[in-house]
This record gives structure tokens, C-alpha cells and sequence, in this order.
């Protein structure tokens, strides 16, 4: 099942039927310790509607805070070591992704989430630009996992190369974080086999396009998530972006105008463009 935010609400599919669900705020449904068997019911009920227009499509996210983990898959610790060898860095991301405690850090505000269609964004003063595709975590107050969606996470590969210290001017800024199109709701986690694919176009032409697998994460998600409630609450819950395992190559730079598509097994595809 899955629930899409549109101008007027929020709506269900399952089995390719439409249903309107009576909640107007995220929040109400997350809190639901019963969310996965409630909304089946929903489903069983009389009112549907037909398909859902794109351009009606919201981000998914109420109040929720948008975190980010990093450094989870073996190719994002090969670019970011690759990135800050010559600011000294190299060795720290080997260790970060080798560690216990993993790499957490605040990405987006959810009023500043771009939507599915929306523009996404590169820095004004960054040289080399890039999304990072990802499967996001929505977690209830309580710190359950009960939905996954997509998100990309763009980010200035120049700047966080440059210090590590860099890293919040590399990740957080306007039009950094886009979400969608809906939230999988199930309540089983996802096989390792789900694939997470990307693909740029730049003037119509494929100049980039990636693929991965859950199964190429070194952690596991309730791990990121148990770090990330430790001595924190989220009253409204949250969203936890769980790293990248496709990172174009060295020589790639985003440009204004080009089309991101991210795709992930069972959930659908987050398109955006670079404003």
C-alpha cells in the first residue's frame, strides 16, 4: 500500500485501485499503532476515486524532520575518500564507514522538501554538483519504521572535499532534499534484493544512470535509526535518508535543466529536475 500527499489530502493505492483517506495531516497517520491493518480497512471501503494526476502531487511529509546517514555503502566511502584526499580527509571516511557509530547529520526542514516534479537545486558557489538516490526512512514518534519512500539528497561534492567541517554548507540548502512520489506502508522490511536505480538526462540524452541494491549497505536500518533516537525525540516523527551506493564518476557535474529520475523496487520514481 502506499499513500501519496495531493493538494487536497492524501490518497491510498492498493491493487491499483484509488481510495481518499479521511486524515489531512501525516502526523494523525503515524501515530497509528495499527497504521499497516487501518489503512487496509480503508481500502475495503466504498470510496475511490480514479488515477492520481502527477501535477497534483505533494511531498510526502507533515512535520517530520528530514535526517541523513552517510557513508553507509562501500562506493559512497571510495568518492568521499576520493574527494578530500587533498584536504587530508581520505583516512576519515575509511574510518567512518568502519566504525560503530555511524555517520548522522540534519538535512532538511520539512517546509523545504522539494515535491515529485518539483526543482531541485545546485549550489550557486559549488563547481560539482550531484544527487545522491536513497531510500528514506519515515519513522513514527515512537521510533518505528512503518513507511519507506524515496529521497534525493543533493549534494556539492566540492565543497564538503574541500574540509570536512564543510559538510552542512555541502548538504543543507535550499532546494537540497526532494521526497517521493508516495510512502510504502508495510509492515515487513524490505528484501535486500530491492534495487535503487538513477538515471540524468541532460538534454534529452542519457548522461548518467546507476544501479544498486539494499544489499550493499553495510548497516542495517533499525541500527540508523537506534543511533538517531539516542537522546533525541521526534514528536511528529521523522524521515531518515539511509546513504547512497551511486555516486557518478569524477568527471560528472549536474548542469541547470537536467531531469533526475530515481526509481526504487515497489515504491515508484522521484523525478525532479535541476532548477
Amino acid at each position: 500500500m502506499i499513500v501519496y500527499r495531493v493538494s487536497d489530502g492524501f490518497a491510498l493505492e492498493h491493487d491499483g485501485e484509488i481510495f481518499r483517506l479521511k486524515e489531512s495531516s501525516l502526523d494523525d497517520l503515524i501515530r497509528r499503532s495499527d497504521l499497516h491493518s487501518y489503512l487496509a480497512a480503508q481500502a475495503n471501503g466504498s470510496g475511490t476515486r480514479g488515477p492520481i494526476d502527477p501535477a497534483d502531487l505533494q511531498a510526502p511529509v507533515g512535520r517530520q524532520e528530514v535526517w541523513a546517514a552517510g557513508v553507509t555503502y562501500y562506493r559512497s566511502r571510495t568518492a568521499r575518500m576520493e574527494e578530500s584526499e587533498h584536504a587530508g580527509g581520505s583516512g576519515f571516511y575509511d574510518r567512518v564507514y568502519s566504525a560503530e557509530r555511524p555517520e548522522l547529520f540534519f538535512k532538511a526542514l520539512p517546509y523545504k522538501v522539494v515535491p515529485p516534479g518539483g526543482k531541485v537545486a545546485i549550489r550557486s558557489d559549488a563547481t560539482w554538483s550531484v544527487p545522491e538516490p536513497e531510500l528514506a526512512l519515515l519513522i513514527s514518534p515512537s521510533a518505528q519504521i512503518v513507511g519507506y519512500t524515496i529521497g534525493n539528497d543533493m549534494s556539492s561534492r566540492d565543497i564538503e572535499g574541500q574540509n570536512l567541517l564543510y559538510l552542512p554548507q555541502a548538504k543543507i540548502y535550499d532546494g537540497s532534499c526532494a521526497l517521493g512520489p508516495g510512502i510504502l506502508i508495510s509492515p515487513q522490511p524490505l528484501a535486500t534484493t530491492t534495487a535503487i536505480e538513477l538515471e540524468i538526462k541532460r538534454a534529452g540524452q542519457v548522461a548518467f544512470s546507476g544501479r544498486t541494491a539494499l544489499s550493499e549497505m553495510k548497516r542495517r536500518p533499525e541500527e540508523l535509526v537506534e543511533y538517531l533516537f539516542r537522546d533525541q525525540t521526534f514528536e511528529h516523527g521523522c524521515f531518515l535518508l539511509t546513504g547512497t551506493g551511486i555516486v557518478p564518476p569524477d568527471s560528472f557535474t549536474l548542469q541547470h535543466g537536467d531531469a533526475i529520475r530515481i526509481s526504487i523496487d515497489g515504491i515508484g520514481a522521484l523525478i525532479n529536475q535541476v532548477g
